[in-house]
C-alpha cells in the first residue's frame, strides 16, 4: 500500500493544491493512505479532517521583516517553534513511515520536506507561484522533484534543480458547468454582463469598497450588470450589507447580490468578468473556466508574490493587473464602463485566459510522481 504524507498550509492556495495532488494519486492507487501535516491554528487544521484525511499537528511560524515590538515578540515564538520543528518532523514521519513526501508551501513544508529528504525518503514540492518563496527556493535543492505552476518561476531557482512545469491542480467542479447552466441555476439572464467580484475567503477591504461604490454607479445611471460580490469572512466585514445600505445602495436590486461567501465554481462560471486578488489558485481556477479578470495584487505576501502572478495574465492579455496603490473606485467604475460599452474586449480576455490553461495538469502532476512512487 502506498502511503503518502503531504506538507502544506496557513492558506487555502498550498492547502488546495494538496487536495487536488492526494484526488490524483488515489485515482491510480486506490488503496493508498494519506496523512497531512499543518499548523494546528491554520486552515488546514479544520479543512483537512472534513475532507476525511489523517492531520498531524506541527507549529512553525514564519519571522516577521518589519520591525516593531509586537514583531520582535513573534519572532522569539517563530525561533522557539522553529527549533523543535526538526524533531517533530521527524516523530511525524516515523509514526506515518512514508513512501514519499510532498510539500505545497507554507512554512510548514519546510522542515517536513527537509526532514524526510534527510532520511532518505522519496521528496517533491509543487510551487504555485510564479515567484517562489523562501522555502521553495531552499527545498528545491535538497528535494527529489520540483513541479511549478508557470514556466516563468524556473528563472528564479538553481539551475541544478530538477524542474517540470505541471500547471497548478485545481478542485473539483471548475470548468465543469457552462455559463448558461450557471446562469439558469443562480437565476441570472443570459443576455446581460455579470461580474463575480472576491477578496478570498476572508475578504479585502480595498475591493469592498470599491464594489460598494461601484454598485452605486450602476444604480445611479441604470447600468443593467448583474454583479455577484463575496465580501469575506473577516469580522471586520460582518457590517458590509448595512455600510451598503447606510450609503443608498438598495440591496433589494435583483441585480445585485452580495454574501460571506458563494460557490465559487458556479459563481465563476456565470460570470464575464472577475475581479479578485492574485493568489495561484484563483488564476489557476480562472484560466480553467476561461474568463477574464480585474486583478489587484494583495501587498501583504511574501516577495510581492502574487504581482509576479497577476502579470503572466496580464502580459498575456488575460487580465488587467493594477497595483493595490494605483486601483481605486474611480479607476475600477471607468474601466467597467469600458467593458459595458464594448464586450468584445471581455471576450478577448475570456479566450486569452482559456489558452493559458494547462488542461492535462493531473497527468503531468502523476507523471512526475510516478518517477519516484512506481
Amino acid at each position: 500500500m502506498l502511503r503518502v504524507l503531504l506538507a502544506g498550509g496557513g492558506t487555502a492556495g498550498h492547502i488546495n493544491p494538496a487536495l487536488a495532488i492526494a484526488e490524483i494519486i488515489k485515482e491510480k492507487h486506490p488503496d493508498a493512505k494519506f496523512c497531512f501535516a499543518g499548523t494546528p491554528d491554520g486552515l488546514e487544521a479544520s479543512i483537512i479532517p472534513s475532507e476525511g484525511y489523517d492531520f498531524k499537528p506541527i507549529k512553525i511560524k514564519g519571522f516577521q521583516r518589519k520591525i516593531s515590538f509586537e514583531n520582535i515578540k513573534r519572532n522569539i515564538k517563530a525561533i522557539s517553534y522553529l527549533a523543535l520543528s526538526g524533531r517533530r518532523s521527524r516523530q511525524i514521519i516515523k509514526e506515518f513511515d512514508p513512501d514519499i513526501v510532498i510539500g505545497t508551501g507554507g512554512y510548514v513544508s519546510g522542515p517536513i520536506v527537509r526532514a524526510a529528504a534527510k532520511m532518505g525518503i522519496k521528496t517533491a514540492i509543487h510551487e504555485a507561484n510564479a515567484f517562489p518563496g523562501v522555502t521553495t527556493k531552499i527545498l528545491s535543492k535538497y528535494v527529489d522533484r520540483v513541479m511549478l505552476t508557470v514556466k516563468e518561476t524556473e528563472k528564479y531557482l538553481d539551475k541544478s534543480v530538477k524542474c517540470t512545469v505541471t500547471g497548478l491542480p485545481v478542485r473539483k467542479g471548475f470548468g465543469r458547468i457552462s455559463k448558461q447552466q450557471a446562469r439558469e441555476k443562480l437565476g441570472l439572464p443570459q443576455d446581460e454582463i455579470c461580474i463575480l467580484s472576491t477578496g478570498g475567503s476572508l475578504g479585502a477591504r480595498v475591493i469592498n469598497d470599491a464594489v460598494a461604490e461601484l454598485f452605486k454607479w450602476y444604480q445611479e445611471n441604470d447600468i443593467k450588470i448583474n454583479h455577484i460580490h463575496s465580501y469575506g469572512k473577516y469580522k471586520g466585514y460582518k457590517d458590509y450589507p448595512d455600510t451598503l445600505k447606510a450609503n443608498g445602495i438598495d440591496l433589494s436590486d435583483r441585480r445585485i447580490s452580495i454574501s460571506e461567501y458563494v460557490d465559487m465554481p458556479v459563481c465563476m462560471a456565470a460570470a464575464d468578468l472577475v475581479i479578485s486578488r492574485c493568489g495561484a489558485n484563483s488564476l489557476t481556477e480562472l484560466e480553467a473556466i476561461g474568463r477574464g479578470s480585474i486583478l489587484i495584487p494583495s501587498p501583504n505576501v511574501a516577495e510581492n508574490h502574487q504581482y509576479y502572478n497577476g502579470m503572466v495574465l496580464d502580459k498575456a492579455g488575460a487580465g488587467i493587473c493594477i497595483e493595490q496603490k494605483d486601483f481605486s473606485a474611480e479607476w475600477l467604475i471607468n474601466k467597467i464602463e469600458e467593458f459595458y460599452n464594448n464586450k468584445k474586449k471581455l471576450d478577448t480576455l475570456s479566450e486569452n485566459a482559456a489558452e493559458l490553461y494547462i488542461n492535462d495538469t493531473p497527468e503531468r502532476v502523476y507523471g512526475v510522481l510516478s518517477t519516484l512512487i512506481d
